[in-house]
């Protein structure tokens, strides 16, 4: 079974950059067998799709629009990922929704996705998340890690 892990967001952007640390801390915290890819995925939008290109599952952590307070983690699962994920930058990028309708166009898409996502309180300029973002940070990779092991992945701790 071939997983990826994709970590979303722009890290120059407070809590927008909250998927891609999630992705590192992932990364820094467990080792994973070899069908599973962990990618920092930032703000690439299209140029993720040789990423998903015939994986079995793909889990993805980022910051989502819920209209829920800052800090509040959800999964969603399947197709209804795109509704959540509709910040973009500006005019002229393309996100993750747009690479998930690609994907379907293409026949791409792998038959489970999962979103892991966390509410944003602060998405202005800036390098540190928000402190709502940092008290639920923690909580969010470990739910990460508990859905990859759900999928039947083996995690080890590198401690």
């Amino acid at each position: 079974m071939k997983i990826a892990v994709l970590g979303i967001g722009n890290i120059l952007l407070r809590d927008e950059g909250v998927g891609v640390h999630a992705v590192n801390a992932l990364k820094e915290r467990y080792v994973f067998s070899a069908d599973v890819e962990l990618i920092d995925g930032g703000t690439m939008g299209l140029d993720l799709l040789p990423f998903i290109e015939g994986k079995d599952k793909v889990l993805i952590t980022d910051a989502a629009d819920f209209g829920e307070k800052p800090g509040t983690i959800k999964i969603i699962e399947g197709k209804g990922i795109p509704a959540f994920l509709n910040t973009k930058l500006s005019v002229h990028q393309i996100g993750l929704p747009d690479m998930l309708f690609a994907a379907d166009i293409m026949g791409i898409t792998p038959p489970d996705i999962c979103l892991v996502g966390i509410q944003p309180g602060d998405t202005g300029t800036g390098l540190e998340m928000s402190q709502e973002m940092n008290d639920k940070f923690r909580e969010l990779v470990d739910i990460a890690a508990y859905k990859l092991s759900e999928w039947g992945v083996e995690i080890k701790c590198k401690n």
